[in-house]
């Protein structure tokens, strides 16, 4: 029977290098895009529907492209010309966003900048589904957790970067980080755009350069030896796991929108986007947002050791406890640079949603259809952040008085809602 060869850790490291670039301009676009809408002009009610374009994008990209990338083999390979479009388009939205009130003429710069937001979510989303489907593609089953721990590695390191880079270069540098009365965004994260830019191009050509691909036939033989039926499924884990993201994937998608005007409120005693306490609130969030990004990147390496005692659910689920009871803590501090200690639970969190949901599925998909499968599960990510895209922004208004610090708890309570349902999922035996 023919087996995929196991591949080392610095193989592993390079066909996922370029993860981390695109961690690195979607950590740039989480830690930045509220406080840059709220610079544009943008109501704090209506935050999240701008955010719904990155979701929505998503649910229409991701199934798409894995369809095609299924179907794609030229001399670039399966999914590496996905890679490099992806790549390209995604430069362009980081270098044209915060430059938004340069370019409107005729349109109201908070809604160049939501079109841009759509396009960036758009391109990540046309280069992040086909590096998932090329874990599965290459590594054996007995590799898959760690595949994927090794992508949530790079993910960590490319987020924290790109999440503390606006205030590196403010505070460290002296680029100014102050947003003028115009909605003029700070010229340090002006600059973090830029070279978020230039590093995701970087590193997809890398991980292009060092990374061949199995050439379809060979995937054909291996599906037709593991007896996949050939009509389309949908394995019975996919749907435990549904539950499980939609609680994990609301959560997060509150966390990324309200952080900035929680923190801004509660900490720094504004609302007001264009005040420099907002400004250094935005440039502490990106300081905190860097945080648990670094602690995924450490929980990414302990990942399939924890895993292989506990099970990949049991490990899932106490990742996802713990998250939820970081974000509920916001509640009990009165310092913003406690803040740490929570971003250090959310972060073990953030590692395993990154890692294990994939390791549970990816030994249940068709090899042939990888990317088809791995799209269509984006969809337990993009619909939980739609649907709380859509209502946490009246629940703040009429439920929560205008507090966005309480949609941090809303976010907290939905994750330990996920860590239950994790708890009910049978795994695939070994």
């Amino acid at each position: 029977m023919t087996k995929k060869p196991r591949l080392s850790f610095w193989q592993i490291w390079n066909m996922s290098f370029g993860f981390m670039g695109i961690q690195f301009g979607f950590a740039l676009q989480n830690g930045n895009a509220s406080r840059i809408l709220l610079t544009f002009g943008a109501d704090v009610h209506h935050l999240s529907w701008f955010w719904l374009v990155a979701p929505i994008t998503g649910m229409i990209i991701q199934p798409i492209i894995g369809y095609m990338s299924d179907r794609t083999w030229n001399r670039f390979g399966r999914r590496r010309p996905y890679f490099l479009v992806g790549a390209f388009l995604t430069s362009i939205a980081l270098i044209l966003m915060p430059n938004a009130p340069h370019l409107a003429t005729f349109i109201a710069p908070m809604f160049i900048g939501g079109g841009l937001l759509m396009i960036m979510d758009a391109s990540i989303n046309i280069s992040m589904e086909p590096f998932r489907a090329l874990v599965a593609d290459k590594l054996p089953e007995e590799q898959h957790t760690l595949g994927f721990s090794v992508q949530t590695l790079l993910i960590g390191i490319g987020a924290v970067v790109g999440s503390w880079l606006p205030y590196i270069l403010g505070n460290w540098f002296g680029i100014s980080k102050d947003a003028g009365s115009d909605g003029i965004v700070p010229d340090n994260v002006v600059f973090s755009f830029y070279f978020g830019a230039a590093v995701l191009i970087f590193t997809i050509l890398w991980t292009v350069f060092t990374t061949s691909e199995y050439p379809p036939d060979q995937l054909d033989a291996e599906e037709a030896e593991a007896e996949k039926p050939k009509k389309f499924f949908i394995p019975p884990i996919m749907l435990k796991l549904l539950l499980v993201q939609f609680f994990s994937w609301f959560a997060l998608f509150s966390m990324w929108v309200y952080t900035t005007p929680a923190v801004a409120l509660r900490f720094y005693g504004t609302a007001d986007a264009n005040s420099a306490a907002f400004q250094e609130a935005g440039n502490w969030v990106g300081i905190l947002f860097g945080i648990y990004n670094g602690i995924s990147a450490v929980i990414a390496l302990l990942l399939p050791v924890v895993a292989k005692k506990l099970s990949k659910k049991i490990t899932h689920s106490l990742a996802l406890l713990i998250g939820g009871l970081s974000l509920l803590s916001f509640l009990i501090f009165k310092d913003d640079k406690a803040l740490i200690l929570p971003m250090i639970g959310i972060g073990i969190a953030w590692g395993s949603i990154l890692a294990m949901p994939y390791a549970m599925l990816a030994s249940s998909i068709p090899p042939k259809k990888m990317g088809i499968y791995m799209g269509l599960f984006n969809m337990s990510i993009t619909i939980p952040q739609i649907i709380s895209g859509i209502f946490s922004g009246l629940i703040l208004k009429y439920f929560f008085a205008d507090n966005p610090i309480l949609c941090i708890v809303m976010a907290g309570v939905s994750m330990i809602l996920g860590a239950i349902s994790a708890l009910f999922i049978k795994e695939k035996s070994a």
